[in-house]
């Protein structure tokens, strides 16, 4: 039996997502968005291969909001990319995946590592609205001069402080305060910069 779970809201599935609510994910809208990410995520990787300061335009065009000197070697998988912003000098090496549901915020002089990924959509633990497919996002920030490590994994609704460094392959489920080191599964400080 389909449930409505929006009977009593006009909104579209769109201004669900984008006011942080419960919505459908593979509305048609959404989907259409998400394509064209995905093409101009392609046509940036063309553009980088063949000179990386050409590709900048691309870049501009996929993200929210790109800094000056920013570096980020693709491939690069996001949903949307109108929802991340990246600060000035940050470089992003190989295979970012940053899930832009929700914000995505990159500070400046950042440094992340291969195979880094940024999820900010969340799903219901009740087996019925998963099978409904709704879904929700809580955004990411991320503050200035933070690297992060090859393989890290950040969760919804992380935030993590100016300074800090997350270890390689460390997965990040609650905030990181400013100046330290976290590492582990789940990451935790381990010493203070």
């Amino acid at each position: 039996m389909l449930i409505d779970h929006f009977a009593d809201d006009p909104r579209t599935n769109l201004e669900r997502m984008l006011a942080g609510d419960l919505y459908i994910a593979d509305d048609p809208e959404i989907a259409r968005r998400q394509q064209q990410a995905m093409r101009l995520a392609a046509r940036y990787r063309a553009a980088y291969i063949e000179d990386a300061d050409s590709a900048r335009p691309l870049l501009a065009e996929l993200l929210g909001s790109v800094g000056e000197g920013v570096d980020v070697r693709p491939p690069l998988a996001v949903d949307y990319g109108s929802n991340i912003s990246i600060g000035a000098h940050t470089f992003i090496n190989f295979n970012l995946t940053a899930l832009d549901v929700a914000r995505i915020v990159i500070g400046e002089h950042c440094q992340i590592g291969p195979n880094v990924q940024l999820l900010t959509p969340t799903h219901p633990v009740e087996p019925q609205p998963r099978r409904d497919k709704l879904e929700a996002a809580r955004p990411i920030t991320i503050g200035d001069n933070v690297w992060l490590g090859g393989g890290v994994i950040v969760c919804p609704g992380v935030t993590i402080g100016e300074n800090s460094v997350i270890g390689a392959g460390a997965v990040v489920v609650k905030d990181i305060p400013a100046d330290v080191v976290a590492v582990g599964n789940p990451a935790r400080p381990v010493r203070e910069l």
